[in-house]
């Protein structure tokens, strides 16, 4: 759900598409009821099904899965981390109807394939809420905290495109913080963040971080605030090898992300 905000008003578009889970657009409508906020339900499955996301995804999946079909529910996941994981790799999990869940070890195309498809979805969800900016003559603001934001947790011209990003500087913790103090309804500061992204029930961990969002968050605090390793240590109650892992994947993720910070470049002297 994206706002868009002028002058102390405000309206909420919700973009629902074929594979959003029904519990976010009824979480989102409780949001808004509570805030006293309007809201405009736009269904993008069509928009997304001409442009062919749902069929290259499929067909990005179905190069490792041939059974795969478009009646299968679908997730991509990385494992959680622990000392057995010296690096990161991505599985697709399927599921039918009449099946077990079955997973599979991604090649780098498949993934490729399967992201580049998906992005669609953020990308026309933000063309979409443009498209109410500019009609009512608003701001379009957008939600990344900054553990998404530091880490490179978001489509590039996509859910990264807004005018105002006012929470990319409060850690996912403060977030939660924040929802209790403005009181907002208990069952959604309950909810563990998802990417609502895939048929399948997905945590963000379970698709990106791989690490529990407080520990990542306290690592990440440490980290900017040039905390010794050794406090660090002592907070989580986790072993040494174990934060030296995650800082370093830190490190790993601002590297492997740094162009979605990039503004285009210009040929100029």
């Amino acid at each position: 759900m994206r706002a868009c905000h002028r002058s102390g008003q405000s309206r909420r578009s919700v973009d629902a598409e074929a594979d959003c889970s029904s519990d976010s657009l009824r979480l989102g409508r409780i949001l808004a009821e509570s805030l006293g906020i309007e809201t405009i339900l736009e269904d993008i499955t069509p928009i997304l099904d001409a442009a062919g996301c749902y069929r290259r995804r499929d067909d990005a999946i179905r190069s490792m899965i041939s059974e795969y079909t478009s009646q299968y529910r679908s997730k991509i996941v990385v494992p959680a981390a622990d000392d057995s994981i010296l690096y990161t790799v991505f599985s697709a999990v399927v599921q039918a109807s009449s099946m077990e869940m079955k997973k599979v070890r991604l090649s780098l195309e498949a993934y490729r394939g399967i992201v580049a498809a998906t992005n669609f979805k953020q990308r026309v969800r933000s063309m979409m809420a443009y498209y109410h900016a500019d009609r009512l003559n608003y701001a379009h603001v957008g939600t990344p905290n900054l553990l998404e934001y530091d880490q490179g947790f978001f489509v590039k011209n996509g859910d990264e495109t807004a005018d105002l990003k006012p929470i990319a500087h409060l850690y996912k913790t403060q977030v939660y913080q924040l929802a209790e103090y403005f009181k907002i309804p208990e069952e959604i500061q309950r909810r563990p963040p998802t990417t609502d992204t895939y048929s399948m029930e997905q945590s963000q961990e379970e698709f990106y971080f791989s690490i529990p969002l407080q520990d990542l968050d306290m690592c990440l605090w440490g980290k900017n605030h040039g905390v010794p390793v050794e406090e660090i240590v002592e907070a989580l109650g986790r072993t040494i090898e174990q934060v030296e892992r995650i800082l370093k994947s830190i490190d790993s993720k601002r590297a492997a992300t740094r162009y979605l910070h990039t503004p285009p470049l210009l040929c100029d002297e």
